[in-house]
C-alpha cells in the first residue's frame, strides 16, 4: 500500500474495506463456534454506542478521565462479589485473558522476589491443559514451566502436582475450565496443596468465571473454583466471552492489594510525564471498558441467567448427539459450554473441513501427551438458535469425510525434504510446503485437513517451529 496523493473519499475508503473483508467470516451469523461471542443486535447496539462514546478517551491517566476510574472500580467490585470475594479483593480491567494471565504471573514473580529472594530460578506448575497464555507469560517473564499430566477425565493429576513442587515453585495454576475440553480442574485440592506449601495459586477462570455461577443457580453441580476456596490467591475472568462485552475486556483479581501491587509498573527515571501503569498497556482506549460496563448494566442478572439456561440446553443437545453417534465420542464430559469430541473411525480433520465448507466454523485440537486429536466447539448465545441445523450438517460431514484420503500433504512434504536434502524446517522448505497446500501469496486454502494431519504427527517443538515459519511466511 502507498499513501494516495490525494486522500480517498469516505465512500471510497468504506468500499475498499468492504472489498478487503469480503472473505471474512460473518461473525453475527450464529455459525461460528469460537472467537466471537455474540449476544444479539440489541445488546451489541448498546455496547457499541458506549464503545464509540468513550473510544477517544485515553486510559493512560485516570486523573484526566475519572470516568475510567469509576467504571473500572464498578466492574472490579462486581467481579469480586461474583467470584466469592470480600472487600479485600482488588484487581484490574485488562484487554483480554492473555493480559490478565501475564499480569497474574508477573505479580507472582515480583511478589516472590520480595518474599523469597533466595529463589533465583522461579518455576510455575501448569497442567498440560492450562492455556498457552501461561507459557507466553513464562516466556516473556523468564520463568521455567513445569508441566504435569491429567487423569482420565483430563483434570490435573494431584499426585503429579505434589511431585512437581520444588523449592523454586512460585505459582501453581488450575483451570475453570480448561479451554480445549471444558473440564474444571480440582481447584480446591490444588489450592490446598499450594497453601500448605506457601505457594501462590491462580485459578484461570477466563472461560468459566462469569458463566459458572449462573450454572450453579440453574442446579448444575459446579465445584468451587473462586475466592470461596481459601488457597486461591488470584483469578482471571474474561468479560468478552460469556459476559458478551465487546473485545477486549477481561479482569484479573487478587485476594489482597498487597499481592496486586506487584503487577503495577511505575517509572520515575526519565524526563517525561508520570508513568504509572496498572496493566501492560500504557495508552489505551477507554472504549472497551465503557462497553463492558454498559453490557453488564444492560443485560442484568435476569438476562444472564436466561442466557445461561439456553446455552446449557444447547450444550446438552450436542453432548447427547455425540453420545448417540456411532462414529463419535466425547474426549471428556464437559463441565461447561466447551465441548471436545473425536472419532476412532473417521478422520476428524476431514470432518472439520466438511462442516466448515457448509458455512460453519469449528476448531481442531491437535493430539498432545496421549490425548487424541479432537473437534472443539465453544457454544455461545448466537449458536443456540442454530443447533439442529448444525448437528444435521455435522452428521452429513461425517459421512463425506469417511470417503476422503489421508496423508496426501505428508507424502508431498517428505518428497520436498528429500529433494532439498534436508529435514530442517527452513523458511524455504515451509514456503514449498505452503505452496503445495495452496497457500501461496497469502492465500487461505479451503481445506486444512492435510496441514493439520502434518501438524498432528509432529512433536510440539517442531509444531511451534513450523507455526513461527508459517506466520513469517504469511505476514509481510
Amino acid at each position: 500500500m502507498e499513501l494516495q496523493e490525494k486522500g480517498l473519499t469516505r465512500e471510497e475508503v468504506l468500499k475498499s474495506l468492504e472489498q478487503i473483508s469480503k472473505d471474512d467470516f460473518d461473525w453475527s451469523s450464529g455459525r461460528i463456534f469460537g472467537y466471537v461471542f455474540d449476544p444479539g443486535k440489541e445488546v451489541m447496539g448498546v455496547a457499541e454506542e458506549a464503545l464509540l462514546k468513550f473510544y477517544h478517551k485515553s486510559g493512560l491517566d485516570f486523573t484526566v478521565y475519572p470516568s475510567a476510574l469509576a467504571m473500572e472500580n464498578d466492574i472490579i467490585s462486581f467481579a469480586a462479589s461474583h467470584l466469592g470475594g470480600d472487600e479485600s479483593v482488588s484487581g484490574s480491567f485488562t484487554s483480554g485473558g492473555t493480559e490478565s494471565i501475564i499480569l497474574a504471573v508477573k505479580a507472582a514473580r515480583d511478589y516472590t522476589r520480595v518474599k523469597r529472594p533466595d529463589i533465583k530460578e522461579p518455576e510455575i506448575i501448569l497442567p498440560i491443559t492450562a492455556h498457552a497464555a501461561f507459557h507466553k507469560a513464562a516466556h516473556y517473564l523468564g520463568l521455567k514451566v513445569v508441566q504435569i499430566g491429567v487423569d482420565a477425565r483430563l483434570k490435573a493429576d494431584l499426585d503429579q502436582l505434589e511431585d512437581a513442587i520444588t523449592d523454586n515453585t512460585i505459582l501453581i495454576v488450575g483451570s475453570a475450565p480448561s479451554y480445549a475440553y471444558g473440564v474444571i480442574d480440582p481447584i480446591e485440592d490444588m489450592a490446598a496443596i499450594a497453601e500448605k506449601r506457601g505457594i501462590l495459586f491462580h485459578s484461570d477462570a477466563c472461560m468459566g468465571g462469569f458463566l459458572l455461577p449462573f450454572f450453579r443457580r440453574l442446579g448444575r453441580d459446579v465445584p468451587n473454583f473462586d475466592f470461596r476456596v481459601e488457597g486461591v490467591t488470584s483469578i482471571s475472568m474474561d468479560l468478552h466471552k460469556y459476559a458478551y462485552a465487546p473485545k477486549g475486556a477481561s479482569v484479573v483479581l487478587y485476594r489482597s492489594k498487597e499481592l496486586r501491587k506487584h503487577q503495577i509498573f511505575a517509572c520515575a527515571n526519565w524526563t517525561g510525564y508520570t508513568m504509572i501503569n496498572n496493566t501492560v498497556q500504557s495508552t489505551k482506549s477507554t472504549g472497551p471498558l465503557a462497553a463492558a460496563w454498559a453490557t453488564l448494566q444492560f443485560v442484568g442478572d435476569d438476562g444472564y441467567l436466561e442466557f445461561a439456561r439456553k446455552k446449557l440446553e444447547a450444550t446438552e443437545k450436542v453432548v447427547n448427539f455425540v453420545n448417540m453417534h456411532p462414529d463419535l465420542r466425547l474426549v471428556s464430559e464437559p463441565d461447561m459450554t466447551l465441548v471436545a469430541f473425536t472419532s476412532d473411525s473417521v478422520n476428524i480433520f476431514h470432518i472439520i473441513d466438511e462442516v466448515n465448507l457448509k458455512g460453519w466454523y469449528i476448531q481442531p485440537i491437535l493430539s498432545y501427551s496421549g490425548v487424541k486429536e479432537s473437534i472443539h466447539i465453544s457454544i455461545n448465545l448466537s449458536n443456540v438458535y442454530h443447533m439442529d441445523e448444525f448437528l444435521k450438517d455435522l452428521n452429513e460431514g461425517i459421512e463425506k469425510a469417511r470417503e476422503l484420503p489421508s496423508g496426501t500433504l505428508l507424502e508431498k512434504a517428505q518428497e520436498i525434504f528429500s529433494d532439498m536434502g534436508t529435514t530442517e524446517l527452513t523458511g524455504e522448505a515451509i514456503g514449498k510446503i505452503m505452496e503445495t497446500a495452496g497457500m501461496a501469496n497469502g492465500k487461505i486454502p479451503e481445506r486444512f485437513a492435510p496441514i493439520n494431519e502434518v501438524m498432528n504427527i509432529l512433536p510440539p517443538d517442531m509444531r511451534e517451529e513450523l507455526l513461527i515459519e508459517f506466520a513469517s511466511f504469511m505476514f509481510r
